[in-house]
């Protein structure tokens, strides 16, 4: 277009515009405002409404004579969150134009949300006469970038905080405790079992499930926390001001008891396990991924640990967690190096007291550090791309040696669900058999209701087969998870072994658990199956068990996992019967405490041995010549320091009486209460990084100074001690 056919365009609408009359003009911005795409208001010189679209009042949900000439400040107050800092007020005083400013009306904080413009009006002798502005109805654009801005910090299934915000919160806190000194603990958890949920009763379950978990989490925690969900099954609690961790681990503890009950979902009831890692700053780390760190190898340990427990970081868990990475890397070289062997443990007739069958645990016998038991075994197995080959090797290798028993003894092995579910599984058992030449009613395969939750047609011909096969087929660990009648009607078992937990409560409790054990010997009666009670250690479980008529027991109070040597030299003869004793008790897996540690004397630390640890006192050895009554304070690592007192002396070796009990620490250990904040020792000249166990010095009524000079008050290192 050229310049001067431009010229004449503009001619064009100034002329029609001056020929458009006021009339028009108005009826045109009418019908503007009736359509939405423009609304205006006006205010005079001290701020009051003059005008304002009917539009707007309606979209408020306000009469428009409620609104005209009132404050503007007072009929629309600015939304929180909007990024501005000025009142209404204030942007009037200013005399100056604004744009995007989005507000409610100040009587309708949830209503409509509107976005304001506004231009000053001078007049000739640049006067001040108020504000000429427009306005647009922004609610649904506002309400989706909160939307917007909620999920990218909160999780859309929960409501919690998701992973980015909940790092930024730690991230925030941990920076401001470390100026101010305080401490901050950081939990983690995982679910144990969800994947279950998600595989039998599908993701929709999963869903819900994970709201329920998130709704318990809530109510299981009575301290000021932040809570959020990382992703999958992982949940991140953070607790500030608190490093006791005998009260942290009450809360582990009613966060685990909390998440095992059952919940209900439409698709059916379920049941899962928790465990949780703490750490807690600036003992365990000082920034988030320092902290968060030590949370995850806590974690990783108390799953490790046989889950559904806690754990608090200590600095040998790194050690542990690179050591079990090196062990979970060793299996396949340990099944190709035959280093993986059997023992067994003897199933009990319940009423002949004879021997019915071994149950095979699969043992390693490491080159370096020696037999790993089948508990740890099995732990590390858990989640094994190894489980596979494992678990053929121990039913072949169960099958050769049992066909050298007599045939009247039958041998279990335990089924892992990646086996079972394997599609050469019947063909492996049944080529086992063969190689072995042992009838097939002598093995007992023993599976966990988790086979139940994977392809249900597979399953039941998978069962079938095993059926038509003829080995014998044991529900093992009944009376935990989901205990299903269900799978029994479908599957052709033989026997049922009780779940040992629900045994140990029975011990314990002796009532409610006991009606549970009747309720399930009648139910296998009345299906013609047998049931096998197992972890029995003493003899008033044994014989309410036996009143209750169990088929068959097995635990410490009969024996412990033999080798198969033992095996076939009890088996000659009139067959192994084995008489029930009392004193035979699982052995627990024990933490050493033959060690040293420091115990500090006024300005002065001796190196001793400590012989003995509970939760009142310890005993040591290494001090000759200590009256009763003196006053020590304990170092046991880590900045773990416990005020004692010896109240038995004899020779070198003292016993200790604790001033404040030890507490659990979640693994069947022992630790403090609380520990010596880095922040101390910072303050007494110590490096903050200075966290080692042994690093930390020892405290009575302060910060005490460790001396390099030797015995005070007589006090003398003995031979003992320096031999230990």
């Amino acid at each position: 277009m050229s310049s001067k056919s431009g010229s004449l365009l503009r001619n064009f609408r100034t002329e029609a515009a001056s020929e458009m009359s006021d009339g028009e003009r108005l009826a045109m911005l009418d019908d503007l405002e009736q359509s939405g795409l423009g609304w205006f208001w006006a205010s005079d010189a001290d701020g009051n409404l003059t005008y304002l679209s009917g539009a707007i009042a309606d979209r408020l949900e306000i009469p428009l004579d409620d609104l005209i000439g009132k404050a503007l400040a007072n009929v629309f107050n600015p939304i929180e969150g909007d990024g501005r800092t000025k009142s209404l007020s204030l942007v009037h005083a200013a005399r100056k134009g604004f744009s995007g400013f989005a507000v409610r009306a100040a009587n309708r904080p949830e209503g409509a949300v509107v976005r304001l413009a506004g231009q000053p009006v001078f007049d000739g002798s640049n006067r001040f006469n108020g504000f000429r502005g427009t306005g647009a109805d922004i609610t649904k654009e506002y309400h989706r970038e909160a939307e917007t801005a909620r999920l990218a910090k909160f999780d859309s299934l929960t409501g919690l905080m998701n992973r980015h915000r909940m790092a930024q919160q730690i991230e925030t806190t941990l920076t401001a405790f470390k100026a101010a000194k305080r401490d901050c603990a950081i939990m983690m958890l995982d679910l144990d079992k969800f994947k279950q949920v998600n595989d039998t009763l599908g993701h929709a379950a999963g869903d819900e499930l994970l709201k329920q978990v998130a709704d318990r989490l809530k109510r299981a925690i009575d301290q000021d926390c932040e809570i959020g969900r990382l992703g999958g099954d992982e949940f991140q609690v953070m607790i500030p001001d608190i490093d006791d961790r005998g009260v942290l681990g009450d809360i582990a503890s009613k966060i685990i008891t909390m998440l095992k009950q059952p919940y209900s979902l439409d698709e059916g009831r379920c049941v899962i396990g928790a465990s949780v890692g703490v750490a807690i700053a600036p003992h365990d780390g000082v920034t988030c991924d320092e902290v968060v760190r030590s949370a995850d190898l806590a974690l990783y340990a108390a799953k490790n640990g046989g889950r559904g427990q806690y754990r608090f970081f200590s600095c040998e868990l790194e050690n542990e967690a690179i050591f079990r990475r090196r062990l979970e890397a060793d299996v396949g070289k340990a099944v190709r190096e035959k280093e993986l062997f059997l023992k067994y443990e003897p199933i009990v007739h319940a009423k002949t007291q004879k021997v019915s069958a071994l149950e095979a645990h699969i043992c390693w016998e490491h080159e370096q550090r020696g037999e790993i038991d089948e508990d740890e075994f099995a732990s590390i197995l858990d989640g094994s791309s190894q489980v596979i080959e494992v678990g053929k090797w121990a039913i072949s290798q169960a099958c050769g040696q049992a066909a050298e028993w007599p045939d009247s003894v039958r041998v279990a092995v335990n089924v892992p669900v990646q086996l079972f579910n394997h599609s050469d599984f019947v063909e492996f058992v049944a080529d086992a058999l063969k190689t072995a030449d042992m009838q097939a009613g002598r093995l007992e395969l023993e599976v966990n209701e988790a086979v139940f939750f994977g392809d249900t047609n597979q399953v039941d011909r998978t069962l079938a087969q095993l059926f038509k096969l003829g080995v014998r087929l044991t529900l093992d660990e009944f009376g935990s998870g989901y205990s299903s009648l269900a799978y029994l009607r479908r599957a052709p078992f033989d026997a049922i072994k009780i779940d040992e937990k629900l045994l140990a409560e029975a011990d314990r409790h002796d009532s409610r658990e006991l009606s549970l054990v009747r309720a399930i010997v009648a139910l296998s009666g009345a299906l013609e199956m047998d049931t096998i009670a197992n972890g029995i250690e003493s003899n008033m479980l044994l014989a309410s068990l036996l009143d209750c008529g169990v088929s068959f027991v097995e635990g410490p109070i009969f024996s412990d996992p033999v080798r198969q040597e033992t095996v076939i030299a009890e088996l000659l003869g009139e067959g192994w019967t084995i008489e029930p004793c009392g004193d035979r008790t699982k052995r627990a897996r024990r933490r050493t405490v033959y060690r040293k540690i420091q115990v500090i004397h006024d300005d002065h630390s001796y190196e001793v041995t400590l012989r003995n640890l509970s939760r009142s006192g310890a005993l040591i050895q290494g001090l000759a010549d200590v009256p009763k009554g003196t006053q020590f304070v304990v170092d046991l690592g880590g900045g773990q320091l416990a005020v004692a007192t010896v109240i038995r002396a004899m020779s070198d070796t003292q016993g200790l009486e604790f001033e404040q009990p030890l507490v659990d620490d979640g693994s069947g250990g022992l630790c403090t209460r609380n520990r010596v904040s880095p922040y101390a020792l910072t303050a007494a000249g110590a490096p903050l990084a200075a966290l080692e166990p042994g690093n930390y010095k020892g405290m009575q009524g302060g910060l005490l100074n460790q001396s390099a000079s030797m015995p005070q008050f007589g006090y003398v290192t003995s031979p003992a001690n320096e031999a230990a």
